[in-house]
């Protein structure tokens, strides 16, 4: 099963896996760059060079159990610093291409067809199925598990009926189809009754809309509907001005980020065997910091990988460096 985390904004790679051991990240951000290890709100050490930042510390055990990777100095090719346009790219997988109709994910559901795929096999937890789903394979999007569905107070179960009968009378094939394979859906999560669900082994999810996505992941995952593709995002990482350091609103945010996966994985438990969390930004920050204390529009950031079969404990990639001559256009880190 692979779970896609999405940080819209452009999430600041630098601040989240530090490389303490180059002293040009330090001259670039005098004011918001993570102290060393075993300074005070220092950052969590890795491996005697990067380390996480010390909000990230939920997920410092991942790393130790050789569950987490990281890549670093990784991302686009493609030299866009729009919000809009990188998102694009990142999640139909194809950079510098507008035309792109369909996602990398809905293109992995076509690599993977099988017979016994459900209507449950792609989820994305928003409001609205997301780029990287988009195309001809068939996927969801919900925004709440216990509002999926058709909606009627006491006739819910009759209005159900009648739109069940005017699809299947339908003439269009592809729409009946369609409409089959939703009404499909509606009853194979009313049997699971997912609203009894309660995580296991003491996991407890942080109180945001993010945390509550994660929840339902999990919800989904352990109501054996045949899931094998998660998608969930969480915006708030366009830090311009103010981000901090080792507090402040960037911390903030991964605080919120690392105590839902940490919630996640532990509530899967033994089921993390079988997935892959993969988390993404469409690129990083610029490596100085501006007059405003905070961060521009980058290049590069950090791919984190969680799960029973990465290759786990390591910072992959290979570094490029931090020293004016190793930026990319002179400003960013590069890939």
């Amino acid at each position: 099963m692979l779970i896609t985390i999405f940080q819209r904004g452009a999430v600041d790679g630098l601040n989240m896996v530090i490389p303490f051991g180059e002293t040009d990240y330090y001259a670039a951000r005098p004011s918001i760059a993570i102290p060393r290890p075993n300074a005070a709100d220092g950052a969590l050490d890795l491996d005697g060079f990067f380390g996480l930042h010390p909000r990230l510390a939920p997920l410092k055990p991942l790393w130790d159990a050789r569950s987490l990777a990281i890549v670093h100095a990784s991302g686009s090719p493609d030299g866009t610093r729009s919000h809009f346009d990188a998102q694009d790219y990142m999640e139909s997988a194809t950079p510098g291409v507008k035309s792109t109709q369909d996602g990398w994910l809905n293109r992995y559901l076509h690599a993977k067809e099988h017979a016994e795929a459900t209507p449950f096999r792609a989820v994305a937890l928003a409001g609205q199925l997301p780029r990287s789903l988009q195309g001809t394979a068939p996927a969801l999007a919900i925004g709440q598990i216990g509002q999926f569905g058709i909606r009627a107070g006491r006739a819910t179960e009759m209005v159900q009926a009648s739109f069940e009968s005017e699809y299947a009378a339908a003439a269009d094939k592809v729409l009946n189809r369609t409409g089959g394979q939703a009404f499909d859906a509606v009853r194979m999560l009313k049997a699971a009754d997912p609203a009894k669900y309660q995580p296991e082994n003491g996991a407890e999810y942080p109180r945001s809309g993010y945390g509550e996505a994660l929840r339902q992941i999990a919800q989904l995952v352990k109501a054996d509907v045949g899931m094998e593709v998660a998608f969930a995002d969480v915006g708030g990482w366009d830090t311009h001005v103010n981000q901090g350091g080792a507090t402040g609103q960037l911390a903030n945010r991964l605080d919120d980020f690392a105590r839902a996966i940490a919630a996640l994985t532990t509530d899967l438990g033994d089921r993390m065997e079988d997935v892959l969390i993969l988390r993404m930004s469409e690129f990083g920050r610029m490596a100085r910091e501006n007059g405003n204390r905070g961060t521009a529009h980058g290049h590069a950031g950090a791919l984190f990988l969680l799960g029973g079969s990465v290759a786990g404990g390591r910072v992959h990639g290979r570094w490029p460096g931090l020293a004016p001559e190793q930026l990319h256009e002179g400003r960013d880190l590069a890939l």
